[in-house]
């Protein structure tokens, strides 16, 4: 949870400069496309205060209403981060892409800006904004890469991809992809105002604004998929399930595991139930402490495990 939270604020930081550098720019260009990249980051900012109030809500105290708590409220708050926040300002970069493409683009490219008795084309300022944005966003994208990194190591995952299909912590999740999209769009963007300036032709601008739509679109529905198979209630991957049945099934004087099941309910947290056969002999004055060691074994094996519940089956 930690390290879910530093990353979502490192994230918040970043949105916020970012937004704040392109309203700049925009007061000192008057471009109505810089105007619109601050509605984006201003969203994106919204994303990050979408997830810490999942975050807080999913930390309170476990209640008669919900005696397993209150995790999957990360799973709900990311969902709408990725419905809301992502499909809007993708449908808006969309919009305004294809308004350019086919109407012209009305960018202040060609005008200049003084400051400080200094005067210099207003694409500068935009350059400079996308930059900084470029800056704020590696930033972001370290801290998240560093802890989806650090859960790919721990759970023997095969690389980012393996770890987008597997993952529980999905404000993590969120946050990774939402800064890779914005290192992404911010290259897209830079290079379409730079072959504008190059080539005099503002259509190169306007397609980067449509495809830096089309990226949050895709982004959006791949993230809400996502979060709909936790949301439905999505078991442990085989290989972890596997795992953890094996070490129910070394326990002394278990016979059979007839069922097991598990399943997520908050981030990095799982449920566990068994119906286990143990031999003739069992008391049922043992059963408790064969229990209890079932319970430790499966938390030796996975740290994610929360709740146990064994039905024995003598």
């Amino acid at each position: 949870m930690a390290g879910s939270r530093g990353v979502v604020l490192a994230a918040l930081f970043a949105n916020g400069a970012i937004a704040v550098l392109k309203f700049v720019g925009f007061l000192l260009t008057g471009s109505p496309s810089m105007l619109s990249e601050t509605y984006h980051s201003v969203s994106d900012t919204g994303n990050q205060l979408f997830l810490l109030v999942g975050i807080g809500y999913s930390g309170k105290e476990i209640s008669r209403e919900h005696p397993f708590g209150y995790g999957k409220a990360q799973f709900f708050y990311s969902f709408l981060v990725a419905v809301l926040l992502f499909g809007i300002a993708g449908w808006e970069s969309v919009k305004h892409g294809y308004d350019a493409i086919v109407h012209g683009s009305h960018a202040a490219a060609a005008g200049t800006v003084s400051v400080a008795s200094v005067t210099f084309p207003s694409w500068y300022v935009n350059v400079a904004v996308l930059l900084g944005a470029i800056g704020f966003e590696g930033y972001a994208f370290t801290k998240a890469n560093r802890e989806l990194r650090r859960q790919i190591d721990k759970y023997g995952w095969r690389g980012v991809t393996d770890a987008f299909h597997k993952t529980s912590d999905v404000t993590t999740l969120t946050a990774f992809t939402e800064d890779t999209i914005a290192l992404l769009g911010a290259g897209l963007a830079l290079a379409g105002i730079l072959l504008s300036k190059a080539t005099g032709n503002e259509v190169y601008d306007a397609v980067a604004a449509l495809l830096i739509g089309l990226l949050l679109m895709g982004f959006a529905l791949a993230l809400a998929w996502e979060n709909k198979r936790l949301l439905l209630g999505e078991s442990l991957p085989v290989a972890a399930e596997r795992e953890l049945r094996a070490a129910v099934e070394d326990t002394p004087q278990v016979v059979h595991v007839d069922t097991f099941r598990t399943v997520y309910i908050g981030p990095q947290s799982v449920l566990v139930t068994a119906d286990v056969s143990f031999v003739p002999e069992t008391e049922a004055t043992d059963l408790d402490e064969l229990i209890a060691d079932i319970e430790a074994r499966l938390r030796a094996v996975d740290d994610r495990v929360e709740h146990v519940y064994v039905e024995p089956e003598v």
